[in-house]
């Protein structure tokens, strides 16, 4: 079936490429007409937060919607009636404000706790409605903003993460002017580079604009779109750079263009289906975690990697059919327009107007290229050489001979790097990791010095009564938490009814900011000991809730429910590679080392975004990580590294068929896939890593976290442990119980595309 559509879409490239062009267009339009729907809105299910907040809407619907914060410095003091003046008009219009639920002025009885003691800071809370996109409340708090005093005495700052700028990220062209330069000495060919970047945009932006759309229906948080194009251009380039390579191989038999892409789709097709498929399953496990916020993510980033791999095997055949053996001249005019560009998107990522001005510079190399002969010449940017000769084969041989040492050494040192995951701190950074300079930090910051951390993220306390309870009987409640260590301020109840209550709310600020641990035991302090003491007096059910408290039953019900989706993956991968490669032992080490290398990754991520460790450099400060990063990272990581692993292993049992010598066929096998592999890995680590440039913190740590699992996994694992392990197992790597083979399935990633034959269905064996 590949085979076929192969040699159509090669044979027919035009009709392929305008639906494409169709496609996009449509979707575009689409967008356009219906616009995202990307929320800040994270909930636990069946939580007690969740009922909380229920409470909050139905019982108190000014306190129950999304919060957020005005926060006001002013040179002079509050009350000054030119200041009160200027503040209360100014929240007066607030109130108008389509989707303003409800404003607590600093100067109402209600919000007099709201000026700080030198009065000199002051804030007022907002509540908008419950289903406020990003989009809206970016768009409300730009319309706060063309209202706001003038006064240049006053200064006002905006908080809530509704109210987070959103930057559109261009950490992506930075990736792709790295995976340019190192996708043009892997082919040694300009076009050839061409085609894997163009097939990964084109899948990218498809998988983009299909997440905007389905933001509509599913909840989706709104860095998500950035997630799906962090993972869209690593694994679309990775997998157009596996079937060109192949493409490329088969030409050089002397085939026809539609052959030769027809035998590579057979082959490396096939394993780049195999890869999304898996990478789509991983990430679709999370769907078992029953939370609408992780389903969203899972839902887009699988969306994204679905529409690469569909580009891979649909538009990037009919690209090699229009161009054909073009792909293999490189002209040094084309070398010089390519390099000129990379350095362009780097001045574009980087906002460096003197970089940006080489655009000018590849469109002079690419005119001169065609008309003065000394940048018309080709040029060989690579070279094929014996196996034996190889870097890959010599290193296999070296490593062969120190098998034992190295495997020990390798294990030591992944495990030294992965400690820091034992103290890992899962919860959700508060906005004191903001970026300098935005108005979410500012509010923060003017809080904290007003009011104290714990003013950031207060505590909110709802009960409900039963009929004919006085809510004045809730006092005993409010003294209680008044004396507990580590809170700085506790409100009198306050009723939704005063003349027949049917709830109750008491404010509780914490000493501490919402993401410290301090935070976090004090709500289970108060949760565990000091409600349920007087819960049972007043016959009232009372909740801790408000956004600190839904994100620690968030953690809370992750964390308890994260090993069914592990334990998951984990059989599934081992399972599938013992039926590629009739081994017990082989998905076995598989399985361990990618346990290794991203367990180490989570100890670089932790000591990096929780300890601090060179923190400044990237712009970040200390903070837990959010519950979500390692699931997130073990479905990518585990898909990604599973695509590395039967590329080369199988490659591997193909040479043991072959001659029956385990170390000579470990040797070939990696001397024979390590440029890909290699050129794959330094284009995924180049891509992650380029995200370290965004400002959102979750999408920093995944750029991290990512671009470091796979430098691992190319480096100590692919180029150590693996054949230094499997020397040292020798023949036992391809052991199989009699009765255990009989009963898997057999299973073939890749057809065998040889030479004057388009495929043979054979399965590793």
């Amino acid at each position: 079936m590949l085979s076929r559509l192969g040699r159509t879409a090669a044979s027919h490239p035009r009709r392929f490429a305008a639906a494409w062009l169709v496609v996009v267009a449509l979707l575009g339009a689409a967008v356009v007409g219906v616009g995202p729907a990307f929320t800040t809105n994270i909930t636990a299910p069946e939580s007690e937060s969740t009922r909380g907040l229920e409470v909050l809407a139905t019982e108190f619907p000014g306190a129950g919607g999304e919060p957020a914060t005005i926060v006001f410095k002013t040179d002079r003091d509050v009350d000054d009636p030119a200041v009160r003046a200027l503040i209360s008009d100014f929240l007066d219009a607030a109130r108008e404000v389509d989707g303003v639920v409800n404003v607590v002025s600093p100067y109402s009885p209600i919000g007099a706790g709201q000026i700080s003691e030198d009065r000199t800071i002051a804030y007022a809370q907002l509540v908008l409605a419950a289903d406020t996109t990003t989009e809206r409340g970016g768009a409300i708090r730009d319309e706060l903003a063309a209202m706001a005093p003038s006064d240049p005495g006053i200064e006002v700052a905006y908080g809530g993460d509704v109210f987070r700028e959103r930057k559109p990220p261009s950490s992506e062209t930075l990736g792709l002017a790295f995976a340019m330069l190192v996708l043009i000495f892997a082919f040694g060919s300009v076009l050839a580079m061409g085609l894997p970047i163009a097939t990964a945009l084109a899948g990218v932006g498809t998988g983009v604009l299909t997440t905007a759309l389905v933001s509509n229906v599913i909840e989706m948080p709104d860095f998500a779109a950035t997630i799906g194009v962090m993972i869209g251009l690593g694994v679309g380039i990775d997998y157009a750079l596996f079937i060109v390579t192949r493409f490329q191989e088969y030409s050089a038999t002397g085939r026809s263009t539609p052959d030769a892409v027809a035998a590579a789709l057979d082959t490396s097709g096939r394993a780049v289906l195999f890869a999304g498929v898996t990478v789509v399953v991983s990430l679709l496990g999370m769907l078992l975690m029953g939370i609408t916020f992780v389903t969203g993510l899972a839902v887009a980033a699988s969306m994204t990697v679905l529409a690469t791999m569909v580009a891979s095997v649909t538009l990037l055949p009919s690209l090699l059919g229009w161009f054909g053996d073009r792909i293999a001249t490189t002209r040094r005019g084309g070398l010089l327009a390519a390099v000129f560009v990379a350095v362009a998107l780097v001045g574009v990522a980087l906002d460096l107007p003197i970089l940006r001005g080489a655009i000018v510079l590849a469109l002079a190399a690419a005119v001169l290229g065609r008309v003065w002969s000394p940048l018309a010449a080709p040029v060989t940017l690579s070279s094929a050489a014996p196996s034996e000769r190889s870097i890959s084969y010599r290193w296999s041989r070296f490593v062969q001979r120190r098998a034992a040492a190295i495997t020990v050494v390798g294990i030591v040192a992944l495990s030294l790097v992965a400690l820091p995951l034992l103290s890992i701190q899962l919860g959700f950074a508060d906005a004191g990791n903001d970026p300098e300079g935005t108005t979410t930090r500012r509010a923060y910051d003017l809080l904290e010095e007003g009011f104290g951390p714990g003013a950031n993220g207060p505590l909110f306390v709802v009960a409900t009564l039963p009929a004919g309870t006085d809510p004045a009987g809730l006092g005993r409640l409010t003294a209680a938490f008044a004396g507990i260590d580590g809170v700085a301020a506790v409100s009198p109840p306050l009723p939704n009814d005063p003349a027949a209550p049917t709830a109750a709310l008491i404010k509780v600020v914490p000493q501490t900011s919402p993401q410290s641990e301090a935070t976090t035991q004090l709500v289970h302090r108060l949760r565990d000991d000091v409600i349920p003491t007087i819960a049972g007096d007043t016959g009232a059910e009372i909740m801790v809730t408000g956004p600190v408290a839904a994100n620690l039953d968030f953690s809370d019900y992750l964390a308890a429910r994260i090993w069914w989706f592990y334990g998951a993956v984990l059989t599934l991968s081992f399972l599938f590679l013992m039926a590629v490669f009739r081994s017990v032992l082989v998905p076995l080490k598989a399985v361990g080392m990618n346990l290794l290398a991203i367990g180490a990754a989570y100890g670089i991520v932790v000591a990096v975004f929780q300890w601090g460790w060179g923190g400044a450099l990237i712009g970040i400060a200390p903070g837990p990580i959010e519950p979500f990063i390692p699931m997130m990272m073990f479905a990518i990581v585990f898909g990604l590294s599973m695509d590395y692993e039967v590329f080369l292993l199988s490659r591997i049992r193909e040479e043991y068929t072959v001659t029956s010598d385990n170390s000579t066929a470990v040797a070939d096998g990696l001397a024979a896939t390590a440029r890909v592999i290699t050129a794959a890995a330094l284009i995924m680590v180049f891509v992650f890593g380029s995200f370290l440039l965004e400002d959102t913190r979750t999408v920093k740590i995944l750029g991290l976290g990512l671009a470091a699992a796979v430098a691992i996994d190319a480096t100590v694992v692919r180029m150590l442990l693996v054949p230094a392990t499997m020397e040292l197992l020798g023949d036992r790597n391809w052991w199989i119980p009699r009765w255990l083979d009989a009963v898997l399935p057999s299973v073939a990633v890749e057809a065998d595309a040889s030479v004057g034959q388009d495929r043979v269905p054979a399965p590793v064996r």
